[in-house]
């Protein structure tokens, strides 16, 4: 019998290795058997093409054979539990069981008897195809192959023909034997368990993979009719307007149908298969990180909602990949309604995209609906996807959040939905944005250019080698925790018919925006290019010989890999050197040779460039660089003193950069800094508890660039500072203009072409922080005034300034 099956499987494995290309997904790293903890895998079906599409599997993740069998103790056992066999061909024979059950028993006796055998299991779930379960007016052919659990071997034979090609593998984490016998017994009762565990583990992925039951646009619609909200505002704004209710009608489903989207699962295979061959074309590579922590979200149960930057119109293709590769839905996602252009347009809908207005202009009927769609989609399962920045970043820093989005998902919540929603935010960082030369002259003044298929073909036409590209998921944020922190009687606002608005609402949807892009930034991506500009922009003349940019850039990664600026942070492997060579290759600096070697530059093109990827990082070398500036302007400074300083000054930027860094933090890696330093001998503390440089010209460079990376800050600071001690008791909307004014001469007399540098809103960030961290007051006319403790901060950030720069602001 086993010669037969082996001559069978035989037979089988050359058709199924041109039909079958499997995406691998492993939610742990690969485990090496021993003799006392051998290796099993248990999967859903009992189904010849499982089990060799399996086969290969392991062999690529070097795991032992499934179709092999296991000794213990004298006894054989199959590698494999099977939970079920297929269903007979035809309808009046019943399936019979499979031995996974008898299997189990018989494992968990040998452990009650063997205290030293410790066998695992690892679930091996494998799926055809990503089509979703549909409500049943819209079944067509794909949906009756994908609905069955278990097919027979004619249904399974179309299943690996159409789908093969689609086929997903994930491995979880080992289960011990060991823990389930110690834990639960080794009898029948045990064994039924964790087989129903193993089957409801199952069920929980596929679902992950798949999405829940697919809703078609005409039924969205009928819901959405059927809506008490939007029924009620139809008949509103019939009376209103004092037309026909069926004229509102018309109206509403002119918006539904601008809105809503229109998932397809072979429109998405099909971009997916491009995307794989274009992304291969494009970049080195795409480094993906923490992606397990939405594995576990989706299994456990939580409507995900991704919530990236927004840094260039790629992300809405590279994100939706990763998360495909990932083993996951494509999320529906909140695209610009400016994208919703021929034929891209209709392309994006296929694609899971629904679309929204930059402007809801105070239209009833269009927020109604639109609200209401996005809860039909929280409500329904559906994974969501939007940009709570509103647009792209033309600056490389995230944005002041729009939240818009994040209140009507908390509205949605108010609803009563019965499963956590929880906010995923996600980095995304590039080494090249192709739309960085266009974004500079928007902020020079040119006008905007609407999207459209000619700038779709001209973009192509540009496309070359961009490097690296990086996307990292951050902490998730759920949502109903949030609100039981903030809010902690926010169920009493639950209504699942009126939506709510309650005062707390807008406050709290407030911080939530905060925290959301504080974990964004928080989970930044290093890269060479990034900090190739971070190094050249600091430096004088934006250039340096080469060995001393390699040597920079030895130091801000070591200095990062001892004490990063969060646990999210991913940091380059490789060295300075192989980093300067790879961001040579992309030709984002000018290398002149000269009688001393190599000097490595900006041109006045690639300077206006290098400042966007400088800026995708700034934010994670401000505690760094306010240690190196307290240092170097500092013949010796307490510890104590530093501290303080470090943490009063990192407060007044919180806001403005998106810092996650409490007072806590910023002390740990303060004292993590200097300790870093101490050991690479740039700094010493005395017994006194004071710190200073070293005397070697060389080392002290390093500290010298890594202080000048945040001089513009600080001159910023000392603008406004300087300005309203000055000039107080002044207005807000002067102060601002003032600040403004002066920022702008800085610019020229310092040759700061940073559009941030002079940016109104981003001064306005800066003075409201301030007079958050008490530093302004208001008198009982309503005009700014300095507080007590105003004379302090101002002593520490002008001794932080160059006098050239103070001398500028004073005139």
């Amino acid at each position: 019998m086993l010669a037969l099956r082996s001559f069978f499987y035989l037979l089988l494995k050359l058709p199924l290795k041109l039909l079958v290309r499997c995406n691998i997904i492993a939610d742990s790293q690969s485990i090496t058997e021993q003799p006392n903890k051998p290796i099993f895998y248990i999967v859903r079906h009992q189904s010849a093409s499982d089990l060799l599409a399996l086969q290969s599997a392991c062999k690529k993740q070097n795991l032992p054979d499934p179709l092999g069998q296991v000794t213990i103790n004298g006894k054989r056992f199959n590698r494999t539990l099977c939970l079920a066999k297929p269903t007979p061909l035809f309808s009046w024979r019943k399936a019979s069981k499979t031995t996974a059950m008898a299997q189990g028993i018989a494992l968990l006796n040998q452990h009650a008897h063997d205290e030293d055998l410790d066998a695992k299991l690892i679930p091996a779930n494998l799926i055809w195809g990503r089509t979703p379960t549909k409500e049943r007016k819209n079944l067509n052919i794909g949906t009756l192959i994908a609905d069955q659990e278990s097919p027979n071997w004619l249904r399974k034979l179309f299943i690996v023909l159409f789908l093969g090609r689609d086929t997903l593998v994930r491995f979880s984490e080992a289960f011990s034997f060991r823990n389930i016998t110690d834990n639960h017994g080794s009898d029948e009762v045990a064994a039924h368990k964790f087989l129903r565990v193993a089957r409801f583990h199952f069920h929980r992925q596929t679902i992950a993979a798949k999405g829940p039951r697919l809703m078609h646009r005409k039924q969205m619609f009928t819901a959405l009719f059927a809506n008490p909200s939007v029924k009620r505002m139809i008949s509103d704004e019939a009376k209103s307007k004092k037309v026909s209710e069926a004229e509102i009608k018309k109206q509403a489903l002119i918006i539904m149908n601008e809105i809503a989207g229109d998932y397809s699962v072979s429109w998405v295979r099909f971009g997916e298969i491009i995307l794989h061959w274009l992304w291969k074309r494009l970049y080195s590579a795409i480094n993906v990180s923490n992606a397990k922590v939405l594995r576990k979200l989706a299994q456990d149960g939580h409507e995900i909602i991704y919530v990236p930057c927004h840094r260039s119109h790629m992300d809405y293709l590279l994100l939706s990949y990763v998360i495909l590769q990932e083993g996951l839905v494509m999320p529906r996602i909140a695209a610009g309604i400016n994208l919703n252009f021929w034929p891209a347009g209709t392309v994006f809908r296929k694609g899971g995209a629904f679309f929204i207005r930059r402007s809801f202009g105070g239209n009833r009927l269009y927020s109604t609906i639109f609200r209401e769609y996005l809860g039909l989609l929280f409500e329904r399962g559906y994974a969501v996807k939007y940009y709570t920045e509103g647009g792209r970043s033309r600056t490389g820093r995230v944005l002041a959040p729009k939240t818009g989005m994040l209140a009507m998902t908390i509205q949605s919540l108010l609803r009563g939905i019965d499963r956590p929603l929880t906010l995923v935010p996600v980095y995304i960082g590039y080494e090249h944005v192709m739309e960085v030369g266009t974004y500079h002259k928007e902020l020079s003044g040119s006008e905007k250019k609407s999207e459209s298929m000619f700038g779709v073909l001209k973009a192509i036409k540009s496309l070359r080698n961009y490097g690296n590209g990086y996307v990292n998921f951050g902490e998730p944020m759920n949502i109903n925790e949030f609100l039981n922190k903030q809010v902690p009687d926010w169920k009493d606002a639950i209504d699942p018919i009126d939506p709510q608005k309650p005062t707390w609402l807008t406050p709290t949807v407030n911080v939530l925006a905060g925290q959301v892009m504080e974990n964004i930034n928080k989970s930044a991506a290093l890269n060479g290019v990034a900090l190739t500009a971070l190094i050249l922009q600091a430096s004088k003349n934006k250039a340096l010989s080469k060995r001393e940019l390699e040597k920079q850039l030895d130091f801000f990664l070591n200095l990062q890999r001892q004490a990063p600026f969060s646990e999210q942070l991913t940091i380059p492997e490789e060295t300075g050197a192989e980093l300067l060579t790879h961001v040579i290759s992309l030709n984002k600096v000018t290398i002149t040779e000269d009688s001393f070697g190599s000097l490595v530059s900006l041109s006045e093109t690639a300077n206006l460039e290098m400042r966007y990827y400088r800026n995708n990082i700034l934010h994670t070398y401000v505690v760094p660089a306010m240690v190196c500036r307290l240092l170097d302007k500092h013949s010796k400074i307490n510890q104590d003193e530093l501290v303080t300083k470090v943490h009063k000054l990192t407060a007044l930027l919180k806001e403005d950069l998106y810092l996650y860094q409490e007072t806590k933090q910023v002390e740990q890696q303060t004292l993590q800094i200097l300790n870093v330093l101490e050991n690479m001998n740039i700094a010493k503390q005395s017994k006194a508890g004071f710190w200073s440089l070293t005397d070697d010209g060389e080392l002290l460079s390093q500290v010298h660039a890594m202080a000048e990376c945040i001089d513009e800050s600080l001159q910023r600071l000392a603008i406004v500072t300087s300005l309203i001690s000055r000039l107080a008791p002044i207005s807000k909307r002067d102060l601002e203009t003032k600040v403004v004014d002066i920022a702008k001469r800085l610019s020229v007399l310092n040759n700061i072409n940073a559009p941030e540098f002079i940016d109104k809103r981003a001064q306005a960030t800066l003075i409201a922080t301030i007079r958050e961290q008490g530093y302004i007051d208001m008198n009982d006319d309503g005009l700014l005034v300095t507080s007590e403790s105003m004379a302090e901060i101002k002593a520490t950030v002008i001794n932080l300034v160059d006098i050239e720069v103070l001398q500028s602001i004073a005139r």
